[in-house]
């Protein structure tokens, strides 16, 4: 009954998501910055390592999902390395200045986008009107929408989950995504009645480098950790599905 798709931003990640259970992955760089589309590399090796599906942020930078015709043409590119590289199903999402569905990038990119599973992504979190954006991404062909439900965590946005998982009538999945985790899954399952769930399984691994410059910075004035790495922990993936009572991820 239930599917689970994790967030990897490495392929070290999505092996461990799969060796948990998950039911596809959802990759990412720049997980910091909500995702931004992944290397040539990255998405070759997972794919050959994989045998769940593979899915792909298509997010050409951080920021808001206005974008300019410039940037709908590289997104355009990475669809194109995408299916050229054989993954399941790629993940975008465009808003217009006033906060709604930008229509017209969306058909371009959903052109571009046939014979794949599309995921409008958490744009949707930031538009203007939810109830009139899934109408408008069911009219498109997008198969679901990641979202939290318009709040930090999708535990936060439990009533409007439920409300648009409603409102959907099985025409779009909706994939609840945000903190969840496998103190909340249940609660959010059983109070919306959504079915799929994306989150991210993540441990951080201290760096094995022992000199480290206190000095300089990689990101300059973005500050982080740059001796630790977060990835997908394979027990905590189990642990997650576990907690709904999923015992089959086949």
């Amino acid at each position: 009954m239930y599917q689970f798709e994790v967030c990897a931003n490495s392929v070290k990640s999505c092996l461990a998501a799969q060796e948990g259970g998950a039911h596809r992955v959802e990759l990412c760089a720049a997980i910091p910055e909500g995702g931004t589309t992944p290397s040539f590399g990255e998405i070759a090796l997972a794919r050959e390592l994989l045998h769940i599906k593979l899915h792909v942020i298509i997010r050409p930078r951080g920021g808001d999902f206005l974008y300019s015709e410039l940037e709908i043409n590289s997104m355009l590119k990475d669809i194109e390395m995408c299916r050229k590289l054989g993954v399941d199903g790629v993940v975008f999402g465009c808003l217009n200045s006033a906060g709604d569905t930008d229509l017209p990038q969306m058909h371009v990119l959903m052109a571009a986008s046939k014979g794949l599973s599309v995921t409008f992504h958490r744009a949707f979190d930031m538009c203007r009107n939810p109830q009139e954006a899934l109408e408008q991404i069911i009219s498109l062909g997008c198969d679901r929408i990641l979202t939290s439900g318009q709040h930090s965590t999708a535990e936060e946005g439990i009533s409007l989950l439920k409300n648009l998982n409603e409102q959907a009538t099985d025409r779009i999945i909706l994939l609840a995504g945000a903190g969840v985790n496998e103190k909340n899954i249940r609660k959010i399952a059983e109070e919306t009645g959504i079915q799929e769930f994306h989150f991210s399984a993540r441990l951080n691994e201290e760096s094995a480098m022992t000199y480290r410059n206190p000095i300089v910075s990689m990101g300059g004035t973005v500050h982080i950790n740059e001796y630790e790495q977060p990835c997908t922990s394979a027990k905590r993936v189990r642990e997650t599905i576990k907690s709904l009572g999923f015992t089959d991820p086949e």
